[in-house]
């Protein structure tokens, strides 16, 4: 069946736009779910303030709740890997519960309590 021009460049224009959005697709260092590009953030492994340069792609809401579970110094010091990050009792607890979410999911999050109560010994 013949397609008119207009038709046939809003197909192809379609076209490119899907293999664009799917060369984009980055997976979440800690949950492993696809991050869609609005919720993609780079995390520093070691924050800046510290002297990390190294960072990792993970949705907001993982990011989000890092910064909220821990502080700079204790990122620095103990968690300045995802494999780190992800044997945490706290951390691991969140990453079980996201799993089962859809990809844009991005729930509020909450400073923890015990954010800077660690013992760092």
């Amino acid at each position: 069946m013949p397609q008119g021009r207009i038709k046939r460049l809003q197909l192809e224009s379609r076209a490119a736009t899907l293999q664009f959005s799917v060369a984009q697709v980055s997976v979440c260092e800690l949950c492993d779910r696809p991050i869609p590009a609005p919720l993609r953030d780079a995390h520093h492994l070691i924050p800046k303030s510290r002297g990390g340069v190294e960072t990792v792609f993970l949705h907001r809401a993982c990011h989000k709740q890092i910064h909220a579970l821990f502080t700079e110094t204790e990122l620095a010091k103990r968690y300045a890997s995802a494999e780190a990050l992800r044997a945490h009792p706290e951390m691991a607890k969140f990453i079980q519960w996201i799993q089962d979410k859809p990809s844009d999911f991005n729930p509020p999050t909450r400073r923890s309590r015990h954010k800077g109560k660690l013992s760092l010994s």
